[in-house]
């Protein structure tokens, strides 16, 4: 019998993939990184190829879907435990990049002129209910 493969997640970058690779092998699944090795040789190409492919074998696409659907994909606070928004009280929060003032407005104009990585990046935790934006600040 002849085993197939199936992609069920892409990653940016191969330590995503390892991370969950090590999770389904835990629960007993087969589990193929198709060009991680690429990605690790030139991180660069990742967009380029579609990233870090996670295979597993088709007849257990749907463990490992469910396995995937069990890991949380939202942020966490410095104790571990899911952040919450201080308007809605959801736990969907994200990071995004945002061009909130004029110097990361300029690095982003010349990364994107020269096509390079950008000079400076601001990062933000916003809800992904209400949109509100999250701070998180130490106690």
């Amino acid at each position: 019998m002849k085993e197939t493969f199936v992609t069920i997640a892409r990653f940016t970058y191969s330590s995503e993939a390892q991370i969950i690779k090590g999770r389904l092998e835990a629960e007993g699944i087969k589990v193929f990184l198709k060009d991680s090795i690429t990605i690790d040789t030139d991180p660069l190409v990742s967009n380029a190829i579609g990233g870090v492919k996670l295979n597993v074998l088709a007849e257990d696409e749907s463990k490992a879907k469910a396995v995937l659907n069990s890991i949380s994909a939202y942020a966490l606070d410095d104790n571990g435990n899911a952040a919450a928004c201080s308007n809605c009280g959801s736990n969907n929060i994200n990071l995004y990049s945002t061009i909130n003032s004029f110097k990361s407005l300029v690095h982003f104009i010349i990364g994107f002129v020269f096509g390079s990585l950008p000079l400076s990046a601001r990062y933000e935790y916003k809800c992904d209910n209400c949109n509100t934006i999250v701070n998180f600040k130490k106690q």
